[in-house]
This record gives C-alpha cells, structure tokens and sequence, in this order.
C-alpha cells in the first residue's frame, strides 16, 4: 500500500498511475488527511510520497508528526517537490526522508528509485525480526540456563545444611537478608558501582557461602557445644575448602563463579584484618564476602542452634554494630542500619512461615 500525499489532483494521479498495478493506493489532499489515513493503515503501508507545499498542514507538518511518533524508523518517505532549496532539502532529511524527487520526474527513475528504497526497508525489517528472534531465544535459553544453575546451587548448598543441625531455612534466609542490604546498598550508595545484574549474581552466590563445610568431620560439625580451639582451627578451614570445591568445577571465570568464590572464600574475613583465612583488611575484602559477612552473622544471632539460643532483633544489631561479632566497614554498618527494620519484619516472617 502507497499513500500519495499532494495538493494537486493531478500530481497524485501521475504517481498513482506508476504504481497502481503493483500496489494498492491512497491519496490525500493536505497533511490533515494524511496523517489520518497514516494512524489507519500503519501496518499496511510500504511509502509515502509526500508534497511540501499543502493547505492545512503542509509536508514539514508531517514529517514533525511522523518523527515525534517513531514512524519515520520503519516507514520510508519521498519527497515529491516542484519548488525546494537546499535549506529545505537538509531540515527534510534532517527529519529523515529516504529520498527528495523534483518535478517534473521520469517515471522509470521514480519506480526504480522507489523500489530500491522499499527493497531496503523490508530487508531492515527482516533482519529486524530475525534479530528480535535470535534474542529472544538467547535470553530463553539464558533464563533455563539461571534456573538451572539456580535449582544446582540451591541443591549443593542444602547438602550442608543436611549434614549440619542447623535449620534448613539457613540458605533461604540469608539470601533473603543479602537482597535486603543490596537494596539499599544500589539506592544510598553508587560509590560501589553495583547493578542489579550484580546484585542479582551476588544474591544466588551467597548461598554456597558454607558449602566448604562438607569437608568438615561430623565430630566437629555436628558438636553439640562450644569448640575446643583445635576444633574451631578446623572449622575456620571450611571457608578455604569451599574455595577449592568450587575452583574443581570451575568452567569460566564469569561474574558468578567470581561472587561464589569471593563469598566463600572471604565472607570471615573482617575490616579490620582480624577475620580469617587470609587476614584481608578494609576494600581488600569484596563488598559481596562483606554484605554476606554481616548477614551471615545477623541470621547466626537471631537463630537457634545447637549450641545456642536466638537472640532477639535489636540485641543482635546492637552487638553487630559495637563489634562483638568482629568489625565491618563503616558503610556496611551505615546500610545495615538503613535495612534493619525489614531485617526484623524478614526474621519475624521466615520464623513463623517455614515454607517461604
């Protein structure tokens, strides 16, 4: 389908006489009307030939009309023109016309001219949609493939929590906090360059953050009271285990592999180099091992174990931010304390809705 746009009867007649064996035709007197018939037949039209000077609304009328739609990215537009000057020439493909024609005008040229310039559009078009395509089923494939990797970390990092009296809500709870803090942490501090693509990674990693203590012996795992200094050398060693485990089934170092190994190995570590296994100090220590690092702790405090009671909400983040569970950044404290009141609401919920 081609719309002629022109004042002059005549003028449309000659042009619709070129094309009306090949295609349907539409015709309008001034701008008015095209832009009318534009919004009724979008879809169906190839070009548009298009006057400038017109009553009503004249040419530049549409092509504003046109450009402030998106049109003109998809649809192709001649000038059909007796009277231009090289001013009005540039602000028309300034607008974005595939072509200028002058009159008088040969046939022929115009028909080939025209078929080139619809030829062009509707290989745009197609590698337009094989692209859209090909995207679509890389970002499906991608979707299986996260969900995938997903349920696959989701099952090893429960092996622990299997082995360990701990509860089985371990994993899901401190993936939960994680997003909490990395909320605030992408709203109130941009100094990390975070995305949510990285906090995202970050979130899924930090549940392999213990899965170095399935080479724990069940002795000490499974103790029902406090550790004996040998035994807690032992245990601190799950943190280096865990890093091995996962350098075994390493396939690239991609940013996930990168936030699994970072929260494993260092998620001990502490700002003040007094952590463990390598005594990183202050930025040494990547921010997603500190945001699981204080999460790690807060949900240790609030829970029940083996060999402790739960302490309640407030008594935890006091003893967090004095820095009897090791010290962490000042920044970190800063956005804990921006989180803690969805820390407690989070708490209160995992602790009475099992099944979250």
């Amino acid at each position: 389908m081609i719309l002629i746009v022109d004042d002059e009867d005549i003028n449309r007649g000659i042009l619709a006489n070129i094309f009306e064996e090949q295609y349907e035709i539409l015709e309008a007197a001034n701008g008015k009307e095209a832009v009318e018939l534009v919004e009724e037949n979008l879809e169906k039209l190839k070009v548009i030939f298009l006057d400038l000077l017109m009553p009503v609304l004249d040419g530049f009328g549409v092509l504003a009309y046109m450009s402030e739609k998106g049109y003109m990215e998809h649809l192709p537009i001649i000038l059909i023109t007796g009277e231009s000057t090289a001013e009005s020439a540039e602000k028309a493909y300034d607008y974005g016309v595939s072509d200028i024609i002058y009159k008088p005008f040969a046939p022929r040229v115009v028909m080939r001219r025209t078929r080139n310039i619809i030829d062009l559009y509707d290989s745009r078009k197609e590698m337009e949609r094989k692209l859209a395509e090909r995207t679509k089923k890389l970002m499906e494939s991608e979707e299986k493939l996260r969900n995938n990797n997903e349920f696959l970390v989701n099952a090893l990092s429960s092996v622990v929590e299997f082995r360990s009296l701990e509860s089985g809500e371990h994993i899901r709870r401190v993936k939960f906090f994680t997003r909490i803090m990395l909320k605030y942490m992408l709203k109130y501090f941009p100094e990390y360059n975070l995305t949510e693509e990285d906090a995202e990674s970050i979130i899924r990693a930090s549940a392999l953050h213990d899965i170095g203590k399935i080479a724990i012996p069940d002795a000490i795992l499974l103790k029902p009271g406090k550790l004996t200094d040998d035994e807690f050398e032992i245990m601190k060693q799950h943190s280096v285990y865990g890093a091995e485990l996962l350098e075994r089934f390493k396939q690239d170092d991609n940013q996930f592999y990168k936030d699994c190994y970072d929260i494993c190995r260092y998620h001990h570590e502490r700002y003040d180099g007094s952590g463990y296994p390598d005594h990183l100090k202050g930025d040494e220590i990547p921010i997603s091992a500190q945001v699981v690092s204080l999460v790690d702790v807060y949900d240790a405090l609030v829970s029940r174990r083996v060999y402790k009671e739960s302490y309640t909400h407030d008594l935890a983040v006091q003893m967090i931010k004095n820095g009897e569970c090791g010290q962490f950044a000042p920044k970190i404290l800063e956005c804990f304390d921006l989180a803690k009141e969805d820390f407690f609401c989070v708490a209160e919920l995992l602790e009475n809705c099992s099944f979250i």
